[in-house]
């Protein structure tokens, strides 16, 4: 294959790679499946595709297109070479205003296309829970529908025009025919002619219409996603003469997930943007079989969504902080809600359509709480939904609710039955299952609790599909309603359909297609479904030994196996939040948390001794260890914490690095400079004595050190006097205050002082943060035991243990609780209950009301914050603005950054430089820039106020120092 590839490198602008690591990245999708490819090609035009088409046709290579690879039956796995468009061909081409459509390339995702449109009211209608990652191209090949299709339908409705590229090579446009335009068409001496001819042929005998028509799901079902769309195309005018439908083959194209074409540009069509009043009833039900009655009570007032979601999504939600609070409007312990969405000009309609169905559905006896979600809060609810597919990675054990027949749809006059049969097949099973989903229109995704480790559950598995198959054509609907055949249902459309009609779809596929090299394996001739699984035969936990305690999760490998490849982590900066840092800059899947969780799970599933492997080792430097993950993805999966397992394991097998060394134990450095202060920081400042210090640890040129205060912190404190009367707080004294922001701490402490409270300032303590970062996790352990030791007996109901550097007072909420020996534990859960950073601190006083505003100037302040990533991971970033916002006239906004880059000492490394700034600009530098002069810069972080004064010259201030700053020039207050 290196050879094919060297060949044409030339004639190739994009990239190509071949090494183990890619293969590895590229083995999986979001489904169950898992097969090495030969390789990952990043087209950067339709020039790169036409070299791709030429070689797989040269050399018999198979072509798998591939987007977000969130894809739910296997589309995008398989042994060909992986095209990525969505790298490069990322680009909205052209936007028509007046006829309302637009031109993308494949690779477009679907929210930032909407966010472009949103400006001109238009935007594109089928959306996706994946729309913050999922690219038009994907959308396509799978003809995703979304939980609007009710109004919306699929992205077959709206999808005009596609260009690119038949298998031998030709490049062409399919769009809307007339009848001479298509007979025209059929004269063509071409691939093309011939795929017009083929299907005039089929489709014009009355006998195949008949077999299609009787084969296909029920016409009324607008989720029908099996097989090629040929029932479709016998309702366009040129098979159907009381039709006026122009043949558009874009219908057979939408859906065949890319088995027959290779898009690179598509023609949408545009809808007006729905009007700004949104209501969400959110109909609570005591049982589960209510939810089928109720839906059919509530399709009657015409809701734009009726979507469902059952306990099991509730109770695994509530384990993800960020979908704990999403889910605030939860009431008792239902056993199902519905979510009916009402859209109108104006909320009093929306209540009274809500209010009838209320009366509606208690005159039937359904429901018990009713409550409806307007404005903002309405958000929150469809982020609880969208987290549906991610939050069920957190149900614990081995066995997890598995996609093997969640694409089932029948129509919604059916689903009552339906479903009856299907819970008498899993009960026969003996299984348990999460329901989910777009009940509105007939398709509930139905996940069957499994262990594919087990051979007896994977057996279970092609029995469930079985017979579920069984199901669906009794009540003639439709295996796929929207995530497609792929791998993973294509062996049953010769059962779906019949031998006759199956075989005129294997003729299709090879009429397009006659080598095979587009996407095979995938809606014909599929390899069996229960072949090719993620937990393959091989499959075993080489991680008996661990550092950290992954007990509640299975296991170090459990934990990392949660990641289930819904690719949460492929957002774009533009999305908000702030997982994953690395990918928002630079779009590699390479540098996803998805795909560090596969490299892990391969290494470590399948290597004797995984821990000497350099490869995972090398993906894993370019995680920031910002923690986004541990909150932001619905899974849970906590890739600092696996970075810093596999460091020590790998460490224990090879020499650490003299910097790696040198910043875990900067804390002695630290000790030892403080000396000889005025030595160490003119070694620190000397540009020959830097230079020397960054060539031999490896530090980029363009940084500078942080040198020593003038005194410590501790130092301060012991000639700082306080007044006796006062509430008793104990201020941990972590090592990034005490040497080098020694002001900081005397800010927290004048400022606690003035509001009524007694500090003590503790011994200076490590935190182990920097051991931790660097994956030295044994001494952390023994850090983190002698400061709960330490500690434990200033705990009670009434103290607090407080601190200034997130990373380091947080770790006590954080990685203690698994560091923690049994005999511990109990007491650093209760260290952890009683720990705060001082903004939580301080807010909490003042929402109690022991703090008054009127301590602070009433004078105007505008304040732009950048808010800390474990922070914002661990704590709750609001604090961070209701800290900054006490004094009543100050104006705090967030600035929507990811992590700032600097992530402690990587941004300091020579060859994260440059990564590390790129990350700063993509949000966070620009807008500290566009800040007006008299706006004051906040952050709560060391490392994040260094990396802003690199990256824009200004200096940042500590939230604590602006608060102590605010307060008025009077007499202490006492509490």
């Amino acid at each position: 294959m290196n050879d094919i590839i060297e060949k044409i490198k030339t004639s190739f602008s994009g990239e190509i790679y071949t090494s183990f690591t890619y293969k590895t990245l590229y083995a999986t999708d979001a489904s169950v499946y898992r097969e090495m490819p030969i390789g990952v090609a990043y087209p950067k035009n339709k020039d790169d595709i036409a070299t791709l088409i030429q070689l797989a046709n040269e050399n018999n290579i198979a072509l798998i297109p591939r987007g977000a690879g969130t894809s739910l039956a296997g589309q995008v796995v398989g042994s060909g070479l992986v095209v990525d468009i969505s790298k490069y061909m990322n680009q909205i081409l052209e936007i028509n205003l007046e006829e309302h459509w637009v031109t993308v390339q494949p690779g477009v995702i679907l929210d930032e296309l909407n966010k472009q449109l949103a400006p001109y009211g238009l935007f594109f209608g089928p959306e996706t829970s994946t729309s913050n990652r999922c690219t038009i191209g994907g959308m396509i090949g799978n003809n995703s529908c979304g939980a609007r299709s009710l109004i919306y339908g699929s992205t077959r409705d709206h999808l005009l025009e596609v260009s690119g590229f038949l298998a031998d090579g030709t490049f062409t446009t399919f769009k809307a025919l007339s009848n001479d335009e298509f007979e025209a068409k059929c004269q063509l001496q071409t691939l093309e002619g011939n795929i017009y001819r083929q299907l005039k042929y089929w489709l014009s005998d009355i006998s195949i219409q008949n077999k299609i028509k009787e084969a296909y799901p029920d016409s009324r079902l607008a989720r029908r996603n099996m097989g090629y769309a040929l029932d479709l195309l016998l309702q366009c005018s040129v098979f159907n003469s009381t039709s006026t439908e122009k043949i558009n083959l874009c219908k057979l194209i939408a859906g065949s997930e890319g088995t027959l074409f290779f898009i690179t540009e598509a023609k949408l069509n545009l809808v007006a943007t729905p009007p700004n009043c949104v209501g969400l009833l959110c109909v609570h039900l005591n049982h589960l079989h209510e939810s089928y009655k109720a839906n059919l009570v509530a399709l009657a007032y015409q809701p734009t969504s009726v979507e469902l979601m059952d306990n099991t999504i509730l109770q695994l939600a509530s384990k993800n902080k960020e979908q704990l609070s999403n889910r605030y409007f939860v009431e008792g312990n239902p056993a199902s809600i519905l979510i009916v969405e009402f859209v109108s000009s104006n909320y009093d309609d929306i209540r009274n359509k809500a209010q009838n169905l209320i009366i509606d559905l208690k005159s039937k006896g359904l429901g018990y709480a009713f409550p409806l979600i307007e404005g903002n809060n309405t958000k929150k609810v469809w982020n609880l939904r969208k987290a549906g597919l991610g939050v069920l990675s957190n149900m614990e054990g081995h066995k997890k609710p598995v996609a093997v027949i969640e694409d089932t749809a029948v129509h919604p006059e059916f689903l009552a039955d339906y479903m009856h049969d299907m819970e008498q097949m899993l009960n026969r099973l003996g299984l348990s299952c999460v329901y989910y989903a777009h009940i509105g229109t007939g398709e509930i995704h139905l996940r069957p609790v499994l262990n594919l480790k087990s051979n007896n559950d994977k057996k279970i598995f092609r029995q469930v599909a079985e017979q579920t198959a069984q199901l669906v054509k009794k009540y003639k609907g439709s295996l796929s309603g929207e995530h497609g055949d792929g791998r993973l249902r294509g062996e049953f459309i010769p059962f779906m359909f019949g031998d006759e009609v199956y075989q005129i779809l294997k003729k299709l596929k090879y009429t397009w297609d006659v080598k095979n090299i587009f996407n095979p394996g995938k809606i014909i001739d599929t390899p069996p479904m229960d072949s090719n699984l993620r937990f393959h035969d091989n499959y075993t936990d080489t991680a008996k030994t661990t550092f950290f305690d992954f007990k509640n999760d299975g296991g170090y490998l459990a934990a990392i196996e949660k990641c289930n490849g819904s690719a949460d982590c492929r957002k774009s900066a533009e999305m908000g939040g702030t997982m994953c840092p690395t990918y928002m800059a630079t779009r590699n899947e390479t540098h996803t948390t998805r795909a560090r969780a596969n490299m892990l799970r391969e290494i470590l599933s399948t290597h004797s001794n995984p821990y000497k492997n350099k490869e995972l080792y090398q993906i894993l430097d370019l995680c920031l260890s910002c923690k986004a993950c541990k909150t932001e993805c619905p899974s849970n999966i906590d890739m600092a914490k696996f970075k810093a397992e596999y460091l020590q394991h790998y460490y224990e097998k090879h020499r650490i690095p003299i910097r790696n060394w040198t910043v875990a134990h900067i804390t002695k450095l630290y000790q030892l400079g403080k000396i000889i202060r005025p030595i160490t920081n003119f070694i620190l400042k000397n540009n020959h004595t830097k230079s020397i210090l960054k060539s031999t640890l490896k530090i980029a040129p363009n940084r500078n050190f942080p040198t020593l205060a003038k005194q410590s912190f501790y130092q301060w404190s012991k000639k700082h006097s306080t007044i006796k009367e006062q509430y008793d707080v104990y201020l941990f004294n972590d090592e990034f205050t005490n040497y080098l922001e020694s002001d900081l701490g005397i800010y927290a402490v004048l400022l606690l002082e003035r509001l009524g409270y007694k500090v003590h300032i503790l011994p200076p303590m490590e935190s182990g943060r920097t051991y931790i970062s660097k994956g030295l996790i044994k001494k952390a352990q023994r850090i983190a035991s002698n400061n709960i030791n330490k500690i434990v007996s200033l705990v009670s109901p009434y103290s607090a243990i407080i601190g200034i550097e997130p990373s380091a007072i947080l770790s006590f909420r954080d990685e203690y609780l698994d560091f923690s020996n049994p005999k511990q534990i109990a007491i650093s859960q209760q260290i952890a209950r009683q720990t705060y950073t001082i903004e939580e601190f301080i807010v909490k006083e003042f929402n109690k009301g022991k703090i008054n505003r009127d301590y602070f100037t009433d004078q105007p302040q505008k304040i732009l914050v950048h808010v800390h990533c474990q922070f914002k991971a661990i704590a709750q970033k609001q604090i961070i603005i209701d800290f900054l916002s006490i004094p009543k006239n100050f104006n705090v906004k967030e600035i929507p950054s990811s992590c700032c880059g600097m992530a402690g000492s990587f941004g300091f490394e020579k060859e994260h430089y440059n990564l590390s700034m790129q990350i700063g600009d993509i949000i966070l530098f620009p807008t500290i820039r566009k800040a007006s002069k008299d706006t004051i810069i906040a952050a709560n972080g060391t490392s994040c106020r260094q990396q802003i004064k690199d990256g824009t010259g200004i200096i940042a201030k500590h939230p604590v120092q602006i608060i102590y700053e605010a307060l008025k020039k009077e007499s202490t207050i006492t509490q």
